[in-house]
C-alpha cells in the first residue's frame, strides 16, 4: 500500500455524528451516475483524480464500492473515506490498500488539494434546512474547477435515491433514481428528497408541482405497462420533459432515472 499522506491533525472536525446506517450496494444507483456523468472530468485530469466520500458510515462498503466503480473509468483514481465518529475511522482502517484511505474530518474535508468529487448521501437529512446552503458552500469550495459535488439521500437498501449535482459555482441538476419494480408511483420517491427540497413539497412550491405532473405523466403511461415498468418510466419521462427541463435521454431512463435542471425545482424563497 502507498504511504499514508501526512497531514495536520483536525481539532475539532466540522459537522455532527450521523446514525452511520450502511449496507452493501446501498448507493448503487447514485455510483453509477457518477460514474456514468462525471467520468469524462476523471478522465480529462491531468493528475490522479482525488474523490471523497463524506460521512460513509458506520462500515466502508460504500467507499470501496464507489472506488471500485469509478476506478472501471479511471484506474488513476484515488478516495477517502471521512468520516467524523472515530471508532468508525479505526474499524475501516483495515480496509485501507492503494488509493484508497480513512481519515477522521468533517465538512471541512481534510484531504490535500482540490478534489474531483465529493459524495455526501444521507449525511444532512439531519440536519436544519437553514444549514444546506452553508454546507453546500463550504464543500464547493473544496472543488477543483470541474468538480462535482453529490449530496442527496436514499431509502436503508437502496432502492429509492435522490441527489443534487453542484459545481464550484452552485447547483444543477436534481436526479430521482429508483428500483422501477418497487415503484407505485413517482411521487413515492417524495421521502426521499435531499433536506434542501424535503420540506417544500407542499402547492405552491416547484418539486411540489414537478412531483404531481410525474404522477400524471405515470398514470396517462399506464397502457405500457404490459410492456413492464421500465417501457412505462420511459413513456412517462419522455411526456414530463415536455414542460420540465430534464437533461438526460433514454440511455438513463432505461436505469430508472431522470434528472432535472435544479432552477427548475428551486425553492420559491
Amino acid at each position: 500500500m502507498a504511504p499514508r499522506t501526512t497531514l495536520p491533525a483536525v481539532a475539532r472536525p466540522v459537522g455532527t455524528v450521523t446514525r452511520g446506517t450502511t449496507n452493501p450496494n446501498r448507493l448503487r444507483r447514485q455510483d453509477r451516475w457518477i460514474a456514468a456523468v462525471h467520468g469524462p472530468a476523471l478522465r480529462r485530469s491531468a493528475t490522479p483524480p482525488l474523490t471523497v466520500d463524506l460521512g460513509y458510515g458506520a462500515a466502508p462498503w460504500t467507499a470501496v464500492e464507489l472506488l471500485s466503480r469509478l476506478r472501471a473509468e479511471d484506474p488513476r483514481t484515488r478516495l477517502y473515506g471521512i468520516e467524523i465518529e472515530p471508532a468508525r475511522v479505526a474499524a475501516a482502517r483495515p480496509y485501507e490498500r492503494e488509493g484508497l484511505e480513512f481519515r477522521h474530518g468533517g465538512f471541512e474535508v481534510p484531504v490535500p488539494g482540490e478534489v474531483s468529487l465529493i459524495r455526501a448521501a444521507n449525511v444532512l437529512r439531519q440536519y436544519d434546512e437553514e444549514q444546506v446552503a452553508a454546507v453546500w458552500e463550504r464543500l464547493r469550495r473544496r472543488l477543483a474547477p470541474d468538480g462535482l459535488l453529490v449530496e442527496g439521500t436514499c431509502d436503508e437498501i437502496g432502492r429509492r435515491h435522490v441527489w443534487v449535482a453542484l459545481g464550484r459555482s452552485g447547483p444543477r441538476t436534481v436526479t430521482f433514481a429508483t428500483r422501477l419494480g418497487s415503484l407505485a408511483r413517482p411521487s413515492d420517491l417524495a421521502e426521499r428528497l435531499p433536506k434542501a427540497l424535503i420540506h417544500r413539497n407542499v402547492p405552491g412550491e416547484p418539486v411540489h408541482a414537478f412531483l404531481r405532473d410525474f404522477d400524471r405523466a405515470w398514470a396517462a403511461a399506464a397502457p405500457f405497462a404490459s410492456l413492464g415498468a421500465r417501457q412505462r418510466w420511459i413513456r412517462t419521462v419522455r411526456d414530463l420533459a415536455a414542460d420540465w427541463p430534464v437533461t438526460d435521454g433514454p440511455r438513463r431512463w432505461r436505469q430508472g432515472e431522470v434528472t432535472v435542471r435544479w432552477e427548475a425545482l428551486a425553492p420559491r424563497t
